[in-house]
């Protein structure tokens, strides 16, 4: 109903693996492909599309025990997750994505440790477990187009920061362009960059720079290895919160534009840069071809009940308008970007930082449970009723 009076045209979740299959292969659990079926129905009552997302962190707890993402055989058992999905919700749902930020859960997860399993492995283990959820991903996008009760339409939703130039100049540009596609030169931090994880899935084939630096990293990468992670996709999703300002540096290698003192930030300190937003998806564009989403765009802010009974949140109505200004910018200056989803909808646990920051446009009184729309929910209905004339 919450969403039926925003007026969401769409809505993003993820299924947890364990609720529908509890070993995480093997037997199928009724109730928990019931649970999924009325919120698909409910949704399409409401005239509201389902994109389902196969994977956003909750590996099932026996398949952990027999290795998790370290074990070849992962490719299969999401293999058969991917096919238990589409035999029952295929008929239903038309858009999938088989995994969320990857980045974040081999990086924050495995070698870190800041998010769960919370463990710092070697190097070297977190690139076989890439390696693993790609070739899984691949093993997803077939086995999904094998079993759907319809034709349906298949994406991947990886994250990263966004790099934008300094200025319109030409070298900027191109600076930003390297910058964003480049490889992280720090190997214990090396999760965070967007053409290890989507080069192989759109262009069949790892980065030379990354092959190059991580060498002595790797695992055996073959040849079937590459056809099957580059298994064709119809879509590509991006998670884009914030970018870094670029310019081309004298040497002529991109540099970075340190940020000033007293920077615009969001609760959770990160810096707010709308122009991600327009150079993301057209440097996205023009290398991978394919449509984009933005599939997580959104910000915590220090939100409170007033004295009204109301939730007012001036922060992010600015900051939605400004980054989704840029949304429409891009596509006017040809980006196909097919759609937006705003993180999140609803207050939630987030991750490391538990119920400590709020990014949904309905507020939840973790107290009591009850849920209130935030007035930036009453200006997103309006964008969504004008189709962001508003902007």
């Amino acid at each position: 109903a919450l969403m039926k009076e925003i007026g969401l045209q769409a809505y993003r979740f993820s299924i947890n693996w364990a609720r529908i299959l509890p070993d995480g292969i093997g037997a199928v659990n009724q109730e928990g492909i019931r649970f999924y079926k009325e919120l698909i129905e409910e949704l399409k009552k409401n005239e509201i599309e389902p994109y389902i997302t196969l994977y956003h962190w909750e590996l099932p707890y026996e398949l952990y025990k027999k290795g998790g993402f370290m074990n070849p055989e992962f490719v299969e058992w999401f293999g058969y997750y991917a096919k238990v999905v589409a035999e029952n919700f295929s008929d239903q749902v038309k858009y999938f994505f088989t995994f969320n930020e990857p980045q974040c859960f081999i990086g924050l997860g495995f070698l870190n440790g800041e998010h769960a399993p919370g463990l710092k492995v070697p190097v070297k283990d977190t690139f076989l477990m890439a390696h693993h959820v790609l070739m899984a991903h691949g093993r997803a996008v077939q086995m999904l187009r094998q079993y759907a009760k319809q034709n349906i339409e298949i994406g991947y939703a990886p994250t990263g920061t966004m790099s934008y130039p300094a200025t319109e100049k030409e070298e900027d540009i191109e600076a930003a362009r390297q910058h964003l596609f480049g490889i992280n030169e720090d190997s214990n931090n090396w999760t965070w960059n967007v053409a290890w994880w989507s080069d192989p899935i759109l262009k069949g084939q790892y980065p030379e720079e990354g092959m190059e630096r991580y060498r002595e990293y790797l695992p055996n990468i073959k040849e079937s290895d590459l056809k099957l992670i580059s298994e064709p996709i119809d879509f590509y999703g991006q998670n884009i919160y914030n970018g870094k300002c670029i310019r081309m540096g004298n040497d002529g290698k991109p540099e970075e534009v340190k940020r000033y003192e007293g920077f615009p930030k969001t609760a959770m300190g990160w810096p707010i840069t709308p122009e991600c937003l327009y150079w993301g998806p057209k440097f996205l564009y023009e290398r991978y071809q394919k449509p984009i989403y933005i599939t997580e765009n959104g910000l915590s802010c220090h939100d409170v009940i007033s004295l009204d009974g109301k939730v007012h949140d001036p922060n992010r109505i600015d900051f939605l308008a400004r980054y989704l200004g840029q949304v429409k910018k891009a596509k006017e200056d040809g980006v196909d970007i097919r759609g937006y989803f705003q993180w999140s909808l609803m207050d939630n646990f987030e991750w490391a930082c538990g119920y400590n920051e709020r990014f949904g446009l309905i507020y939840v009184d973790y107290n009591t449970q009850k849920r209130i729309l935030k007035d930036s929910a009453y200006w997103y209905q309006t964008t969504i009723k004008t189709n962001g004339e508003n902007l």
